[in-house]
């Protein structure tokens, strides 16, 4: 959407965009098909109309059961389950981005976001769910963190709380089973925003040994557009030092990365991105990868390793030549952004025991839609081993309009999958097919 067009052209973009030629199944797996660009006069917009849960749930796979473990929330974007199996839920929207939201581009963007349920305030807070008496269900709701703004991300080390606001994480106190946190937090490290603040969500995840605190800054465009000094510390995962705040760059060149956890079997630090857009339906595919120290993920000079893109000028080859080829591809579009391994969480069939969770947000620049649901990338070890699985589907209904869009994931003290769904406001619970409550 780099062309100056008028706000009313948007309704009818879709119809100068492309159609995807190739299933999404192809854009799956160590070597998706990487067709050539279709850079399209005006770029292909496919946006799903919410209409919420008028009634039912989630399809689930075969062998597994869903039911609703908290609904009536307010934009649930990301979940973070405590010790003592508590569970935090983020309801967050963007920020106010007077910036992004003043150009053309920015006004066609916020129209058809608002289309896909997208542009609803923020409301800046962190709720505590409590399943007290195992039902499955949450009894227990209260307000943890009030006046926040734009969280998502959380993480507990020790007694300290830190919760990744869009232009900051914060640390506050927390003691064992509150229920709420009145005290002030204590701002620990900046965090790349500003007025412009294009991919506002802030991921936190902490080392092993608790030292360290990992964040993660989308870019501050789609292929910098607006130019690389807008870029800095962001399309990366900064590396925080938690007794002092200090922040250096840990990776860079990821476009926009969200998911952030850490494989067991390996030791290593995966995260989920969001490729770019505008090429085309059928590529770029968005990636889960291992992360390595110091390593360069392309953006925004190439994709999918060393696939130039021809868009960014001026061009870097020396960069280039340096890009990292991700693990494993999600899908072109599928907006994958919630991450948790599953590391045989004993509430989950056997066949679950090993592997991701992705929770797919759902595509806006591909026809058809791609994402919309949860699925189980397969583990072997350390490695990806096979195609993808549905776990959630049924997000979409028969006419296409959204009931709901999958965010954050997270395994409950109970080993159960929890799903955010911010266009539903539900938290669904994903069990065996004995282990959970009707809705």
């Amino acid at each position: 959407m780099r062309h100056l067009i008028p706000v009313a052209a948007a309704l009818t973009l879709v119809a100068c965009g492309d159609t995807a030629t190739l299933p999404v199944e192809a854009g799956y797996g160590p070597n998706p098909t990487l067709v050539a660009p279709n850079k399209t006069l005006l770029p292909t917009v496919k946006i799903a109309k919410v209409v919420g849960w008028q009634a039912g749930k989630p399809t689930a796979a075969p062998g597994l059961a869903v039911s609703a473990f908290a609904w009536g929330l307010d934009h649930p974007r990301w979940i973070y389950t405590l010790p003592n199996g508590d569970v935090l839920v983020a309801e967050s929207n963007a920020p106010p981005r007077p910036e992004e939201e003043a150009s053309i581009k920015g006004k066609i963007q916020k129209l058809i976001m608002g289309r896909a349920g997208a542009t609803v305030p923020s409301a800046n807070r962190i709720t505590l769910l409590r399943d007290a008496d195992g039902d499955g269900r949450a009894e227990v709701r209260s307000v943890f963190l009030q006046g926040l703004n734009s969280p998502f991300g959380m993480v507990l080390v020790g007694s300290d709380l830190y919760v990744a606001n869009t232009d900051a994480v914060v640390r506050f106190a927390y003691s064992p089973g509150a229920t709420t946190i009145t005290t002030p937090g204590t701002k620990l490290a900046d965090l790349p925003a500003g007025p412009r603040n294009h991919h506002w969500t802030k991921n936190i995840i902490a080392s092993a040994d608790g030292a360290t605190l990992y964040a993660t800054v989308g870019s501050n465009s789609n292929v910098a557009e607006n130019g690389m000094d807008a870029e800095k510390n962001r399309a990366a995962i900064l590396q925080i030092d938690r007794a002092t705040g200090a922040t250096t760059l840990f990776a860079s060149g990821l476009r926009n990365p969200n998911g952030l956890a850490w494989n067991k079997a390996s030791g290593a630090l995966w995260t989920t991105v969001n490729e770019r857009d505008e090429i085309g339906s059928d590529i770029v595919p968005d990636y889960m990868t291992s992360v390595k120290a110091g390593g360069f993920y392309g953006w925004p000079y190439s994709y999918y390793g060393q696939t130039v893109d021809e868009r960014v000028e001026p061009a870097n080859p020396a960069l280039v030549a340096k890009a990292i080829k991700p693990d494993y591809a999600l899908g072109p579009h599928t907006a994958s952004l919630g991450l948790a391994f599953s590391d045989g969480a004993k509430g989950l069939p056997a066949t679950f025991a090993s592997g991701a969770f992705v929770g797919q947000h759902g595509s806006w620049n591909r026809n058809p839609p791609s994402g919309y649901k949860v699925i189980f990338v397969p583990f072997a070890g350390a490695t990806p081993a096979g195609m993808p699985v549905d776990v959630l589907t049924g997000f979409l209904d028969a006419e296409g309009r959204a009931q709901g869009r999958p965010v954050g994931v997270a395994i409950d003290g109970r080993g159960a999958l929890l799903v955010a769904d911010d266009v539903g406001n539900v938290i669904w619970r994903v069990t065996g097919p004995t282990q959970t409550a009707a809705r």
